[in-house]
């Protein structure tokens, strides 16, 4: 039985445990390839094959030894015709595809033309639904908050406002635990706007209370009166999604503006998804490795890997991807209570 595993979208702390996670258990009569740069793999037949020795330690690697892409191959009929060539050409069987929303779409769509497919959720933001966690997430969290840590003592030293700028789409997980764990004077996130009449407040309040100010935001927030001047002009990628980052600088260009506040920005970005992954997305993505070869076993194709609780489970991929996972009001209106 021939495999063709892949890595697509962002790059995430512990997707090399899943690798590992997947070759470790394959049976003896499994090869399995692992195509390289996401979807582009197939296209290009683009591959290399895995065994024992090949993902032994990776675990602990940050990024992907299959490189990564947003290619989506269901963009362009020539694309999706050359996809199932080379599926048949090279013999595959079934695909394990590893990634966020747009991977396990073209997962999903895969599963349309009845390809046996299982999907791996993956993603920082901790956006994809049906599943408690994704990997990735908490190593960006703890990355995050050790960042507004130390950001504390040079913005306390020089009477400052601080706007850190976090990852985040559509939903605001990162910024909103980074936050509350770093003790962040208030939280901004896309699922619940704020004007800026409100935001000032906000950092007002604090600058009079403590003398300085840190302010973190995810970078898919935008403030109620200006939702279409913060990402215009943006490029977009190939599904679509436009390129964010930027409201930092505008949210620090605005308190200048409004306020005499000695203001800065900090875009943290890329950071929160590179490096070494914790000890428990490493675990995680171990268990979704293990569990997605469980399932090609079965021939229980169809499926994405999920955690509830402290069981792995499987759901239909189209589960994964037919909403988002966002901030439940509950969650941030606790994170208000340390507003200011």
């Amino acid at each position: 039985m021939r495999i063709g595993i892949l890595t697509g979208g962002g790059d995430c702390p512990g997707l090399n445990a899943v690798v590992r996670g997947i070759v470790s258990s394959k049976r003896s009569d499994m090869e399995i390839f692992g195509f390289m740069r996401g979807w582009n793999g197939p296209l290009e037949a683009d591959y290399i094959p895995l065994n024992k020795e090949d993902v032994e330690g990776i675990h602990i690697l940050g990024g992907t030894i299959l490189g990564t892409s947003r290619t989506n191959p269901f963009k362009k009929e020539e694309d999706t015709k050359k996809l199932f060539e080379n599926l048949e050409k090279l013999k595959i069987d079934a695909i394990i595809a590893i990634g966020g929303d747009d991977t396990l779409s073209v997962a999903a769509k895969l599963s349309s033309f009845h390809f046996p497919v299982v999907g791996v959720p993956k993603t920082i933001d901790n956006d994809v639904s049906n599943t408690d966690y994704t990997f990735g997430f908490h190593t960006a969290v703890n990355v995050g908050a050790d960042a507004i840590d130390r950001l504390h003592s040079t913005a306390k030293s020089h009477n400052r406002v601080f706007y850190v700028e976090i990852m985040g789409r559509e939903a605001g997980w990162i910024a909103l635990e980074a936050g509350l764990a770093s003790g962040a004077h208030l939280v901004l996130i896309p699922e619940y706007p704020m004007t800026l009449d409100e935001i000032m407040s906000v950092v007002d309040k604090r600058m009079e209370r403590g003398g300085y100010c840190i302010v973190a935001v995810a970078e898919g927030f935008k403030p109620t009166e200006f939702e279409d001047e913060v990402n215009k002009h943006k490029a977009v990628d190939a599904f679509g999604h436009v390129q964010l980052g930027g409201i930092a600088e505008f949210l620090t260009e605005i308190t200048k503006e409004r306020r005499s506040y000695e203001t800065r920005s900090v875009v943290l970005g890329h950071l929160l998804r590179g490096g070494t992954p914790t000890a428990f997305d490493r675990i995680l993505g171990t268990r979704y490795g293990v569990h997605a070869m469980d399932l090609i076993k079965k021939q229980d194709y169809g499926r994405m890997v999920a955690l509830s609780g402290n069981d792995i489970v499987s759901v239909p991929i189209e589960y994964g991807v037919a909403t988002k996972k966002l901030v439940p009001y509950d969650y941030y209106k606790l994170c208000t209570l340390f507003f200011g």
